[in-house]
């Protein structure tokens, strides 16, 4: 048995099924991460170059279009790089490497929507206050929060994982994913700790949720009588419902593929809702707020006149 746990090495069989349109999907994927990038480090670039839109929200956008690019960073290299390959194979170390990169990535978006939530309640539900709250001190504290929480407790859930024996290198997907590689331990009762970890996370973001919820009602009670925060809320909490929504549907979509998907189902199309969370939250993500928010959408288009 020890000889059998000793895994250097993980097999990808998610692409097993595609390899004969492999060009084709290779051309379409490398447009889209190219797009990717460019809609996120455009918008980036526009609100770090110009001093108008160094402010709290405009920041806090900034750094959620870095977390895509993180995430996706995290995904689309490796997956063009296996569809010109003959074989699709990833390192142990590399395995969690990436398992790590796109869990802190869902995770960090998930906070970073969590805190976009409270600037914007600050920002309609308490106006007069809204400067000395949300100041630089807290912002930073505020994005730091975003990023290294969801960095630290992955990266808690990756080192329980790691200390585990596996009887299998074969892993049914696209990509690494962590409670598939807890499914392949040579011993079920060794994983006791990464379910209760795992558990912990679950509820950790699940509060993430019901402080979102408790933010947007308390701004929709305060938008109801007045004309000038309905317009406020229709300009700034709107994208971001829009983000919160896509982000809710693509990570559901994949939650119910595992629960309760068919085996039947085509190899293709469970790939599709496999990778949902990498392509459309950070696709739609920079030209829903580029297109809805005036200052970014002005300054854009005075840049490419």
């Amino acid at each position: 048995m020890d000889n059998v746990s000793v895994i250097t090495i993980f097999y990808l069989s998610g692409l097993s099924e595609t390899m004969n349109y492999r060009f084709i999907l290779f051309s379409l994927t490398l447009l889209c991460y190219c797009v990717i990038l460019l809609v996120n480090i455009t918008l980036i670039v526009t609100i770090i170059l110009d001093k108008n839109l160094h402010e709290p929200m405009y920041i806090l956008l900034c750094a959620f279009c870095m977390n895509g690019l993180y995430g996706t960073t995290g995904f689309f290299p490796k997956f063009l790089w296996d569809l010109l390959s003959p074989v699709h194979v990833i390192s142990y170390p590399g395995c969690l490497v990436q398992v790590h990169v796109l869990y802190s990535f869902v995770g960090s978006d998930l906070s970073s929507l969590a805190v976009m939530a409270y600037d914007r309640y600050v920002a309609i539900c308490r106006p007069l206050q809204y400067h000395t709250i949300m100041s630089k001190q807290r912002l930073i504290k505020l994005v730091c929060f975003s990023w290294f929480t969801p960095f630290c407790l992955i990266g808690a859930n990756i080192c329980l994982t790691s200390r585990l024996k596996l009887c299998s290198p074969y892993i049914a997907r696209l990509f690494c994913v962590n409670w598939l590689i807890v499914a392949l331990a040579c011993f079920p009762a060794e994983t006791m700790v990464n379910n209760i970890a795992a558990y912990i996370t679950i509820l950790f973001y699940v509060f993430h949720g019901v402080f979102i919820v408790w933010s947007y009602i308390y701004l929709i009670r305060t938008c109801v009588n007045s004309i000038e925060n309905r317009a406020k809320f229709m300009q700034t909490c709107v994208p971001h419902l829009f983000s919160l929504i896509t982000f809710i549907f693509t990570i559901l979509f994949d939650l119910m593929n595992i629960r309760f998907g068919s085996k039947k189902l085509p190899q293709p199309f469970k790939n599709f809702i496999a990778i949902e969370f990498l392509v459309i939250p950070p696709l739609m993500n920079p030209l829903i707020y580029g297109f809805k928010l005036t200052k970014i959408r002005n300054r854009i288009r005075k840049f490419l006149l």
